[in-house]
Formats: structure tokens, sequence, C-alpha cells
């Protein structure tokens, strides 16, 4: 175990593959507290085990890709969604995998993840009830609605940050220091950015403003 601390995931899995002393090492679920992923292709890679074990997961995806996945839902070209359309549900589906089999999760760290939705970071809270640091960076659906999971579910929160996360508002990060003084919370940009608004919306408004101006 000491020895394969020392790999990383495709490595642990190559050496586990040379005989089976050595494979039952790699599926010791002690192995397995912390887990960083790159990228969410490699959130489908069979080369780690997801179990009750797992402390600190991190998914943090740097890339020019991610901009796309950023785009509002509606101003996507056909080329965009292609791209989303790949992997759109696969961060959800692992962290749901993640709920079922991880009580024991302490840290989460999503940054990037543009299609993660609150349903998922409500259920994540729920069924981990030993979380005390949730970060998310640039995960633009993420919404006021994952605030009010972390006042209602995260009794044992000790850290938010939900930086550059757009559709954040200035009353709901208020909300969760009302209810959660002690949580250490951190907000860069998130309340000052401009939230997403449907086309539907953006029409009323304009007709609202006008009559306005008429009268």
């Amino acid at each position: 175990l000491h020895l394969f601390s020392f790999l990383d995931k495709n490595s642990r899995k190559s050496l586990a593959k040379t005989c089976h002393k050595l494979q039952e090492v790699f599926q010791d679920p002690l192995l397995w507290s912390l887990l960083n992923f790159h990228s969410p292709v490699e959130l489908k890679k069979d080369n780690f085990l997801l179990g009750p074990a797992l402390k600190y997961l991190s998914i943090c995806w740097y890339s020019e890709r991610v901009k796309v996945c950023n785009i509002e839902d509606w101003m996507k070209n056909s080329l965009q969604k292609d791209f989303c359309n790949r992997h759109e549900h696969t961060v959800n589906d692992f962290l749901l995998e993640v709920c079922n089999r991880c009580p024991n999760l302490l840290s989460l760290t999503l940054s990037g993840c543009g299609h993660v939705t609150d349903d998922c970071i409500l259920l994540l809270l729920k069924n981990c009830p030993n979380l005390k640091t949730l970060k998310l960076e640039n995960c633009v659906r993420i919404t006021d609605r994952t605030l009010e999971a972390v006042t209602l579910y995260g009794g044992s929160l000790q850290t938010l940050h939900v930086d550059f996360c757009r559709n954040i508002t200035q009353t709901g990060l208020e909300r969760v220091r009302e209810k959660r003084p002690l949580v250490m919370l951190r907000a860069e940009r998130s309340a000052n950015m401009i939230p997403d608004t449907k086309p539907e919306k953006k029409l009323m408004l304009e007709k609202a403003s006008r009559k306005l101006v008429q009268l």
C-alpha cells in the first residue's frame, strides 16, 4: 500500500496487472482515500475504485473547452451543443455514484464543471453528512438552491467556496452567513457577475422598459 501510494492512477492499474497479489493491493479500499481528476474523461477510466474510504475528491478541469460548457445553453451553436452532449452528464453521474458509495467524504472540490447541478450537490450534502469542505469554482449551473441546501444539510460544513459561480446572488450568500455563521464562506466575483437570463425573460424586461419609456 505504501509503494502504491506514490503512483498515479494509471501506474497503479498497470502495476496491478503484473500479479494477483498486487491486484489485491489495487483493490484495497485504503488505497483510495484521495482521488484527483483533471477532466471529465478521466472519470470514465477503469483505473480507480470508489468506496467508503474516500475522504478527499477533486475534479478540476482547466481547459479552453471549459469556456464552451460555460456558455448559456440557449446561446450555444450546434457544434458547441454537440461537444457538451458528449460529457454533459458525466460529472453528475459520477457524483451520484459518490453519493451511493462514499458516505465518509470530507472534502469535495469542483472547478470548471459547468454541467454540475444544484440537485446533484443537494444529494451529496444529504448523503455525505461528514462533508467539511465544499469548493465550487466556475460551476455556472450552481445557484442559490445550492446555498439553501447548505443551510439545510451542511451541518458539518466548515468551508464553502462558490467562486466565479455567476448565478449565485448576494441574497443567497447573506442567507448562508445568517444560517451558518461558523462556515468560512468565500464567493469571489460570484454575486457581482452577470447571471444567466433566458430569452423569454429578456423579452419581458425589454417590454417592461418600453412601457416605462412610453409613460
